[in-house]
C-alpha cells in the first residue's frame, strides 16, 4: 500500500516536472524573455525581445503616428519605453504631406508616443531629406529636433548644420549651430 503511494507521487512529480519544463521552454524560450539572477540567486525579469513591432496613434488633432521595426525589447524597469532595431516611421499630418523616419535604432514611449531615433537616421518630407544621428521626435511638444551630422536637402539647396528645429504644427523651422563662431553651411545646387 505504501509502495503505491509512492509510485504515484513519483508519477505525479514526473508529470509537474514536465509541464513546467513545457511551459518554461513555450513561453520564456519562444518570447525570448531574459531571466537574470540577482545578487541573491532570485530570478529577475529584465527585458522582453519581439520581433516585428508595431505601434498606431491618433492626437487629438487627428495626425496619425505608426512606427514599425523589426525587433523591439521592453524594459521591464518601465514597461512603456521599448529599445527599437531597424525602425520605420510614418507621420501622416493633418493638411500636409506624410513623413518618413528611418533609422537604426529608436527609443518609443507608449504612454506619450515620445520616441528618439539615433543612428543613420533619415527624414523624407515632400522634396526635403534630412539626414543625421539623433532625432526627439514628440507628438506632445509638436516637436522634431534632429542633431549630430545634420545634412538638410531639397531640390535646390544643400545645407549642413549641428541642429535642425521643425515645429510640426506650424512648420517652424529653426537651423544652428552650437558654436556662435561657426556657420550653417549652405550649397545652391544650381
Amino acid at each position: 500500500m505504501v509502495n503505491k503511494k509512492l509510485v504515484k507521487i513519483f508519477y505525479i512529480f514526473i508529470i509537474l516536472s514536465i509541464i513546467f519544463s513545457l511551459i518554461y521552454i513555450k513561453f520564456f524560450k519562444k518570447n525570448n524573455i531574459k531571466v537574470i539572477p540577482d545578487q541573491t540567486g532570485e530570478l529577475n525579469y529584465n527585458s522582453n525581445l519581439i520581433k516585428e513591432v508595431e505601434y498606431s496613434t491618433k492626437d487629438k488633432d487627428g495626425n496619425e503616428y505608426l512606427i514599425k521595426a523589426e525587433e523591439g525589447e521592453i524594459d521591464f524597469s518601465n514597461p512603456n519605453i521599448i529599445f527599437l532595431k531597424k525602425v520605420y516611421a510614418l507621420i501622416k499630418l493633418i493638411d500636409s504631406e506624410e513623413v518618413t523616419i528611418v533609422s537604426d535604432f529608436g527609443k518609443y514611449n507608449s504612454e506619450n508616443y515620445d520616441t528618439i531615433f539615433s543612428k543613420n537616421v533619415i527624414i523624407n518630407y515632400l522634396d526635403n531629406k534630412i539626414t543625421g544621428e539623433y532625432l526627439d521626435f514628440s507628438l506632445d511638444r509638436n516637436s522634431m529636433i534632429i542633431s549630430k551630422n545634420v545634412n538638410y536637402s531639397n531640390l535646390e539647396n544643400i545645407l549642413e548644420a549641428d541642429v535642425v528645429e521643425i515645429n510640426i504644427k506650424s512648420k517652424d523651422t529653426k537651423i544652428y549651430m552650437y558654436e556662435e563662431k561657426k556657420k550653417v553651411k549652405i550649397e545652391n545646387k544650381k
